[in-house]
């Protein structure tokens, strides 16, 4: 498998819906099951400068993906949070390693973000080690933030200051 990580385009955004309608995808992010393609077409196929989504691609085929949202509160504008999800069937083969690399990299090293957030059901032990891998810290706990099969759950609030090691 060869793996390419490119900026998403037009012609993805049915794969990416694909991918967000997993039950492991929706389960794990604050999307809602049976997503229309038509929202996705919205969210992904406007021009937003505060907004970036990359995805991580094999053949043709899109495996993961991950956005990425610059605030744009003149305060807030070094910070960015970020959202992603990779296909059930390509998990564990460092496809959401690369994919986060890739989106701190665009971060620290071209768009001077100095603080990625994110936030992390409790529950979700692989992907909270895979944030930490990249230097990202819990630093708080939301109860009941989210509502997700029936009842709340809580998150952990996580961050990396760019330029800390991984």
């Amino acid at each position: 498998m060869t793996i390419q990580i490119r900026h998403s385009k037009v012609h993805d955004i049915p794969q990416i819906r694909v991918l967000y309608a997993e039950k492991g995808a929706y389960s794990n992010t604050l999307q809602l099951p049976y997503p229309s393609l038509e929202k996705w077409q919205n969210f992904l196929d406007k021009e937003n400068p505060n907004f970036i989504s990359l995805v991580a691609i094999d053949q043709d085929q899109v495996l993961g993906q991950i956005g990425m949202e610059v605030f744009s509160n003149p305060r807030r504008r070094h910070v960015a949070n970020v959202g992603m999800a990779v296909r059930t069937d390509a998990q564990g083969q460092g496809i959401g390693s690369q994919l986060l690399e890739a989106v701190i990299d665009l971060a620290e090293n071209w768009m001077a973000i100095r603080r990625i957030e994110l936030e992390v059901y409790t529950d979700n032990a692989a992907g909270i080690a895979l944030y930490k891998k990249f230097g990202f810290e819990i630093e708080g706990t939301a109860r009941d933030y989210a509502f997700r099969n029936g009842r709340y759950e809580d998150v952990y609030l996580m961050a990396r200051i760019c330029g800390s090691t991984q």
